[in-house]
This record gives C-alpha cells, sequence and structure tokens, in this order.
C-alpha cells in the first residue's frame, strides 16, 4: 500500500472523490490470506527436504513427501481458512439478525443505545438527541450504526471460497518452488539440497517484501523478518531428522 503525498491525499478528500469512495463501501483484503499460504507452503515443503536430507533420505523421497504434504498441507490449510471465514460471516448474520429483531420490538431501547453510545463521544443535549432522531429515522442507517459501534463489525467481510482459493494458489506455487531441483535427474544431491535452500530464501525474502508494499511497513526488514523464520522453521526440521537418525542408529545408504 502506497503512502500518497500530501498532494494526493488532498484531491482524495475532494468531496466528490469522498463520496465516490464511501458509496463503493469496504473491499475485501485477501494479501493476508496469500502471505499466509504462501510463508506456510514454502515452509512445508524445505522443511521436508530438510528433514529429509537431516535423516539422509535419498533425493526420491523427498520429491515425494514434499508433493504429497504439498497438496494436503495446502488443501487442509484452504478448507481450514474456508471454514473460519464462514464461521465469521455465520456470527456477524447472527448479530444482524438480532440487532433487527431488537430494533423491531423493542425500538426504544435500542434508541437508547444509540443515545449512550453517541453521548460517550460527546455529544449532548438537543445535538444529541437530533443525532439520536436522525440515525433512527432510517432503519438501515439504524443498523450499521449498531453492527459497528455496539458490535465492532465491520462493513467488509472477506469470501470465504475467495479466501480459501488464495490459500491454497498461494500455498502450492510458492510450496512447490523448493522442489523444483529435485525433479531435476542429472543434480546431485548437496546440489540439489543447496539449490532448493536458495530457492526456499528467496520465496521467503519476496514474501515478507510483498507484504511489507502490501502494509507500507520497510521492505528490507520485512523480507529479512520473513527469510529468518522460514530458516529457523528447516532447520528445526533438519536437526530434529539428524538426532533422531544418530538416536535411533539409522543407517545411512
Amino acid at each position: 500500500m502506497k503512502i500518497p503525498d500530501k498532494d494526493a491525499l488532498i484531491r482524495e478528500h475532494h468531496p466528490e472523490m469522498v463520496q465516490k469512495r464511501l458509496s463503493q463501501g469496504g473491499k475485501s483484503q485477501n494479501i493476508s490470506d496469500a502471505v499466509l499460504g504462501g510463508i506456510d507452503g514454502c515452509i512445508t515443503t524445505f522443511s521436508v527436504v530438510s528433514g529429509s536430507v537431516g535423516a539422509g533420505f535419498p533425493s526420491s523421497v523427498a520429491v515425494i513427501l514434499g508433493f504429497a504434504n504439498l497438496f494436503a498441507d495446502g488443501f487442509s490449510m484452504a478448507i481450514s481458512n474456508y471454514e473460519s471465514s464462514k464461521a465469521s460471516q455465520e456470527f456477524a448474520e447472527g448479530i444482524k439478525k438480532l440487532e433487527e429483531r431488537h430494533i423491531d420490538e423493542i425500538p426504544e431501547g435500542e434508541r437508547e443505545e444509540v443515545r449512550q453510545i453517541y453521548r460517550a463521544k460527546g455529544f449532548d443535549g438537543e445535538l444529541l438527541e437530533k443525532v439520536v432522531e436522525t440515525i433512527t429515522a432510517d432503519k438501515k442507517v439504524w443498523l450499521e450504526v449498531m453492527l459497528s459501534e455496539e458490535h465492532g463489525l465491520s462493513k467488509s467481510t472477506s469470501k470465504p471460497l475467495t479466501s480459501a482459493g488464495v490459500t491454497f494458489l498461494a500455498f502450492v506455487s510458492v510450496g512447490a518452488v523448493p522442489l523444483i531441483p529435485y525433479i531435476v535427474p542429472y543434480l546431485e544431491m548437496s546440489q540439489q539440497f543447496s539449490i532448493s535452500a536458495f530457492l526456499a530464501g528467496v520465496m521467503f525474502f519476496l514474501i515478507g517484501m510483498l507484504k511489507s508494499v502490501a502494509l507500507a511497513k520497510p521492505v528490507f526488514l520485512s523480507g529479512l523478518r520473513t527469510l529468518v523464520t522460514g530458516g529457523a522453521a528447516a532447520a528445526l526440521a533438519y536437526f530434529t531428522a539428524y538426532f533422531l537418525r544418530e538416536i535411533f542408529n539409522i543407517a545411512v545408504a
């Protein structure tokens, strides 16, 4: 998300631009789904690769386990994201129906809630009563105020299927990158692992940069932080597999 300069901010806050922007409503943001799916996909497959190398398994094992985990974990994560988004959506719908019933059956009680909400914001006297009267004159506005002010619900909600799809695609596309060297037959195992580690590091750094650009954060530091996180997970997988191999005295072919 690029930070606009002062002239751009002035143009964006012209009455016509403000009206246009507000009329469009909130937009669902899927950057978090893409970042989460990409990071988790890359960590999943490269951790499998690292664990296989640490355990002394041949390249074929890394490929089989890597791709099996790639699609299984990607699907599982997408379903989890779908269910989470769906639950949030259903919760918001339930609150909306409840507030609609309250407005229909106990309007005076709901007006008092509006009154106390805006009294807490500093409104008082005739101005406060005018605000309450104006808001409660339109049921749609009244309902929106209750949802946002009383329950903290946003108008912009994520679409469960879209969130799941973005998560799965990011997981699979990014997670497949560390496995690419293992499907090249003429490379030695040490070369495959070195190239895989390099590609995984690049992907971790790029995902961190993507996140920083979207959220207007320092690019290099965000990329470095994501790289360190992914590297730490892979190192944990490698050394865990290595120590277990030593403990159980597993022979390496």
